[in-house]
């Protein structure tokens, strides 16, 4: 039997993991640029990192239950997967407004 790659616990592992990639692949490449001017490593995680933008972006937008702020964050290069995170699970841990 194969997982269940639509699931929402399946979605939001492999957001966890992108939005930790983003900024690590920046950090990469920032050290490259400052320090060691290789090319290849530019061309190498260059791709990566700006796939795991993207994904972020494309995850966040198509994912249900995500409120306009969130999705406004993702759209932050380098750290908005990672802000993105955290304003999703606050969301989901705040206790909903009751009818008065």
């Amino acid at each position: 039997m194969s997982p269940d790659l639509h699931s929402s616990a399946t979605v939001a592992l492999w957001l966890r993991l992108v939005a930790l990639a983003e900024p690590a692949t920046l950090a990469v490449l920032l050290t490259n640029v400052t320090v060691l001017h290789e090319p290849g490593v530019a061309a190498a995680i260059g791709p990566v990192h700006g796939g795991c933008y993207l994904a972020i972006i494309i995850g966040f937008l198509i994912r249900d239950h995500t409120t306009a702020a969130a999705r406004l964050l993702a759209v932050l290069p380098g750290i908005g997967g990672l802000l993105t995170l955290r304003q999703v699970r606050i969301d989901a841990t705040a206790e909903p407004a009751h009818p008065r």
